[in-house]
């Protein structure tokens, strides 16, 4: 029997399955789902997990693509109380034993094509695609039941829907549960950890913050209230599922609400395009990198985008420059920058579409379970205007990193998490971030935070990307270094200091100058074709200093 105070994950669509039973929730590839066929599917998914010998608190690793299918194992982990681990898709070698062997995975959830990459000794099954996969086991549990109508092409292929006929009296009482059925682990405690969210890992070894059910429900609260989501939009949720703010911020708050969503296998440009001329989709979230390439895509200023109403951003810091050029493409398009990490799942700030004017520069002010300031290395909140490091104290908060007692006891101090992320707090409470503690660099005994170069030269017309960091150096302790990835011409060869077609080092140099203190200006600049970025859109400069910074 659920508990009468229940507040779990996989109960936040339950308690949409009953609300709105036949409204679509989720539209993949040529299936959907409407809300009370995606819950029969989750709790059918949730007893084959249980039945492959399964017990509450075992780790279940996912390694796949967007889908549907990665949607209903995640869901199916938490009605069935275990503990889901995302893994990124692009993950090969010893980054992805790392991630299976740190969590202890006793399963991998994995695309089809995806399962040859992981350890043989690893147990897998397959999402779909496969005979054994699990959205095949829920067709073959119930006939044509919580799989759905799918031709023999299984999924991917049919052209029917997701479901089971759930619209139909008494469907909700089938063998696969449902909202009238309790699910196969109704004992899950709402503190029990439902989902270890690996870091990104651009300074260092990613760690598995342990989120609870608690933890992650507060969080979709957060969402709802900061970023207006309503059961009349329709968002589109392009970028990767294992990564929490599209699964966490988005998707799952978006099922709260009772939304119709569309899920892509990848921000394509031209199926968004698409979808948004259709009226498909009026919501859209994406790092600065999507919308950067959105924005630089020859259709954007000839196709009919008015329908697009939200414009979430988020991931990583928004250029000042780009942020300008997107808002004069459309001027009506309501945009919200989102800030946070995956420790706290991941939102913590939000600066709403009325909030830009002033400072475009700000990522917002605390959300509503969260509490946030700004402190020295002594831990001593600073007046506001004082730079120092944010810490948060919250509800959402993970309840620390996964066999890493070391770390946790390092990031919670004083009753506090502490971020890692540099800023600043003004008088009204907005918070703007300077740059991570990391980040900073040490300029002959000066610091200089890399995110205030990097919008000066952002606004360099030739200037497609940019990451400063700082590499050793005898004279400067470490050298300001700007990558370039120019917008026209060549590269003149990657990591050339100079040369080739385009904006030149020198001149990139003198337009820094002309803005920033001398010592706050590159000393060097080297052009690349391309920036290192995990899937989540972050550069990750720990590359950028090994590239650059060896002998």
């Amino acid at each position: 029997m659920t508990p009468a105070r229940s507040n779990t994950v996989d109960g936040v669509l339950r308690r949409s399955a009953r609300r709105v039973p036949g409204r679509t929730a989720v539209r993949y590839a040529d299936r959907s789902w409407t809300y009370r066929e995606l819950d029969d599917a989750v709790s059918a998914a949730a007893r084959v997990l249980r039945g492959e010998g399964l017990r509450p608190g075992d780790r279940v690793a996912s390694y796949g693509h967007n889908s549907d299918a990665y949607l209903i194992g995640f869901l199916a982990c938490a009605r069935a109380g275990l503990v889901h681990v995302p893994v990124n898709h692009s993950l090969t070698g010893e980054d992805l034993r790392y991630l299976v062997d740190q969590s202890g995975s006793a399963l991998v959830l994995t695309d089809a094509a995806l399962a040859h990459r992981l350890p043989e000794a690893v147990r897998t099954m397959p999402l779909y695609g496969a005979p054994d996969g699990l959205l095949e086991r829920l067709a073959a549990c119930a006939g044509a039941g919580a799989g759905g109508e799918r031709d023999a092409e299984g999924p991917g292929g049919g052209t029917g829907t997701g479901g089971t006929g759930a619209d139909e009296p008494g469907a909700a009482e089938s063998d696969a549960g449902g909202p009238g059925a309790e699910g196969p682990a109704a004992e899950v405690s709402d503190e029990a950890v439902v989902q270890l969210l690996y870091t990104s890992g651009t300074t260092a070894l990613p760690k598995g913050a342990m989120m609870t059910h608690r933890a992650l429900v507060h969080e979709y609260t957060s969402a709802v209230v900061a970023l207006d989501l309503k059961e009349t939009d329709r968002p589109l949720h392009s970028l990767p599922l294992y990564h929490s703010a599209q699964m966490h911020v988005f998707l799952l708050p978006y099922l709260a609400v009772g939304a119709e969503n569309t899920i892509l296998d990848g921000p394509d440009p031209d199926r968004i395009f698409d979808l948004v001329e259709k009226g498909l989709a009026d919501s859209l979230f994406a790092p600065p990198t999507v919308w950067i390439g959105l924005s630089n895509h020859p259709d954007f200023t000839v196709r009919e985008l008015s329908g697009l109403r939200k414009a979430y951003y988020g991931a990583s810091i928004m250029p000042v420059p780009v942020l300008e050029r997107l808002r004069a493409r459309l001027p009506g398009l309501a945009f919200y920058n989102c800030f946070g990490q995956s420790e706290i799942g991941p939102l913590a700030t939000v600066l709403g579409p009325g909030e830009h004017e002033g400072r475009m520069d700000s990522c917002g002010r605390p959300v509503l379970f969260v509490e946030a300031r700004v402190v020295d290395e002594e831990g001593r909140e600073v007046p506001d205007g004082t730079r120092g490091e944010i810490v948060y104290r919250s509800p959402q908060l993970c309840t620390g990193y996964w066999d890493k007692p070391e770390e946790t006891a390092e990031a919670f101090r004083d009753g506090w998490f502490h971020s890692g992320d540099l800023a600043v707090r003004d008088a009204e409470g907005y918070f703007t971030v300077v740059d991570r503690v990391k980040d900073v660099i040490n300029s002959g005994g000066v610091l200089v935070a890399s995110r205030q170069v990097e919008d000066v030269l952002y606004e360099h017309p030739q200037v497609a990307e940019v990451a400063v960091i700082g590499l050793p150096d005898e004279r400067w302790i470490e050298a300001v270094t700007a990558v370039v990835v120019r917008r026209t011409g060549g590269t003149g060869g990657a990591g050339d200091a100079d040369g080739g077609e385009g904006v030149g080092e020198q001149e990139l140099i003198e337009a820094a100058r002309a803005r920033l203190a001398p010592f706050k200006a590159p000393k060097r600049v080297m052009f690349v074709d391309a920036l290192p970025r995990n899937a989540s859109g972050k550069v990750l400069k720990r590359e950028l200093r090994a590239r650059f910074g060896a002998p």
